[in-house]
């Protein structure tokens, strides 16, 4: 059975980026169906932190934080080897405050203020805070039965399905054995979690990328956005050169829409085995790439987008968002990434390469750490590398799924997860790690760490790296000897939290074909449009900024611009 639809706009997949797109656009008068593949809604968005880097936003200024215009671009062309800032990026620092203060006066999406989360490099124009914001958490019951469609927080690094946000949330967290109002606060957030669990199915306190999205839907139903799931778009519909809208093969039959244009938001190519295999060496070594983005994130838009003639960019500096993963099989026997993003700053964590060295500063961003691996690996070796914490360390911090205490680490040191040994010389036996060479690696760290100084990769000595450590160590918030046993290890993968590689746009996200002429009616926003950073990763949260920003602008500009269908 097929049936018809028309509507002002269509958008393709329910992240941030498309939910932005759709929620502006209705606002501003537009008849919008959203479409997404999954039986869910959000994306590698409801999965990820909730940061959105944003330069000059209103929260900032309302904390007296007033930087220069420049300040921000200054910032990333020393960031950019120099590269120009196209028309795309000026238009997103032009308007990245105004999508902020959009939101804030006409949706449910309200923000907390990054004033303390510093850029990735302390680079000319580099901040130490004011250009992040992050969603507020939200409760869930305000969504009615559509929390149940919301994309649950990534198990890996949920707990029991429960978000931690950063700063004061995960601090409680990793105290709650040393401060007894540590451990009363995170009892209470566990046992309000787990009642909710058996009251509601899930959890209703969200945090982070959850409770994003979640804001994101609230203002669409209230927007009267429409929504189909479980429909993957089969084709685009072109007319005379037109994107005039599209079919989808939905649970409930062909649906042909007729849209005025088409925005394509379907979160890029993290698991597109036969791109990846073009774009990413160690993916065509057959070794694999191995994404923390949601499964179902296939390439669908940007082959959609190229069906039509829209342009993939190939030239990026690195065509994915890297981030260090291990591989987690779970009891149910489904196996995860676990991304590693938090623990490498803290102190008392080294990472070496299976000859025992170390290859890079641990506190340094996730995209830095695995640009370093690559970059270390001998060409036709596949990139890994162990990360190793004492006894001490794990019970304090906990080692990528292994928990810290009360949690026990017996269980994924059976299934393989966790490689242990009693001296350095047995861990390494383990892990096929150059014996020799890891002692005096460790040897040489634990000096570093007495003197408050890392010698080798000057760790520590960032914004960035102090504000990822642990205040409360001395003499260095992100430096501690590695010298109780028994020592732990895990093996540390190639990974991404998405890609950057992706159609080709102009300032107003519309997709450019060879010629780099636009393609009319059709629009490209997330990571399904090439990064505006151009493969470059200067701080957290270049990927939501410039996703809702252009949303916000492709959603404002559709609305004015469409003829309403009937």
């Amino acid at each position: 059975m097929s049936r018809q639809v028309k509507v002002d706009v269509l958008v393709v997949g329910s992240g941030a980026a498309g939910l932005s797109a759709a929620v502006t656009a209705a606002l501003h008068g537009a008849r919008v169906l959203v479409a997404e593949k999954e039986p869910v809604i959000g994306g590698t968005s409801a999965w990820s932190g909730g940061w959105l880097w944003i330069p000059r936003n209103p929260l900032a200024r309302e904390e007296g934080i007033n930087e220069e215009e420049s300040a921000p671009l200054t910032y990333l062309n020393a960031e950019m080897d120099g590269r120009p800032a196209d028309a795309r990026l000026q238009t997103f620092l032009r308007y990245g405050p105004e999508m902020v203060d959009f939101f804030r006066s006409n949706t449910a999406v309200q923000f907390l203020s990054g004033s303390k989360m510093p850029d990735f490099h302390n680079s000319p124009g580099f901040a130490t805070g004011g250009r992040s914001v992050t969603a507020q958490p939200y409760d869930g019951r305000g969504l009615g039965d559509w929390l149940y469609r919301l994309r649950a927080p990534l198990e890996t690094i949920s707990l029991a399905g429960m978000g931690i946000a950063g700063g004061a949330d995960m601090a409680h967290f990793f105290n709650a054995t040393r401060s007894p109002r540590s451990a009363f606060y995170a009892t209470r957030r566990l046992l309000r979690h787990n009642w909710q669990r058996l009251r509601y199915g899930r959890g209703q306190h969200l945090v982070n990328g959850n409770a994003l999205v979640a804001r994101l839907l609230r203002s669409a139903l209230d927007a009267d956005v429409q929504f189909q799931l479980n429909a993957p778009v089969a084709r685009l519909l072109k007319q005379e050169g037109q994107i005039i809208g599209a079919v989808l093969d939905s649970d409930e039959g062909e649906i042909t829409v007729s849209a005025g244009a088409v925005v394509l938001a379907c979160g890029g190519f993290p698991h597109d085995k036969a791109r990846l295999a073009q774009e990413v060496p160690h993916a065509r070594q057959g070794y694999g790439h191995f994404s923390a983005a949601p499964p179902g994130n296939q390439g669908d838009g940007i082959r959609l987008g190229e069906a039509v003639g829209g342009h993939f960019e190939h030239n990026l500096k690195h065509p994915m968002a890297w981030a260090p993963v291990s591989r987690v099989t779970l009891a149910s026997g489904l196996q995860l990434a676990f991304p590693h993003l938090v623990e490498r700053a803290k102190p008392g964590f080294i990472a070496v390469l299976p000859n025992g060295k170390r290859f890079t500063n641990e506190a340094d961003s996730y995209h830095d750490f695995i640009a370093a691996l690559i970059a270390a690996t001998p060409e036709g070796e596949k990139p890994q590398a162990w990360l190793l914490a004492d006894q001490r360390t794990l019970s304090r911090y906990g080692l990528g799924h292994a928990r810290p205490t009360p949690f026990h680490v017996k269980a994924w040191v059976r299934n393989g997860y966790l490689q242990s040994g009693e001296t350095l010389e047995m861990l390494a036996k383990n892990c096929g790690i150059e014996a020799t060479t890891l002692v005096e690696t460790v040897a040489r760290f634990n000096g570093f760490a007495e003197r408050g100084v890392d010698e080798e990769f000057q760790r520590g000595a960032s914004a960035y790296n102090c504000a990822q450590g642990d205040a409360t160590h001395q003499p260095s918030p992100t430096l501690g000897a590695i010298k109780q046993g028994p020592y732990y290890a895990v093996r540390i993968l190639p990974g991404s939290l998405g890609s950057f590689s992706g159609l080709l746009t102009d300032e107003h996200a519309q997709v450019l074909n060879d010629q780099h002429q636009p393609i009319p009616g059709l629009y490209a926003v997330g990571n399904d449009m090439s990064s505006v950073m151009q493969g470059f990763y200067p701080s957290g949260g270049i990927t939501l900024g410039p996703a809702m920003t252009f949303g916000y602008l492709v959603g404002k500009k559709l609305a004015a611009n469409i003829t309403k269908t009937a």
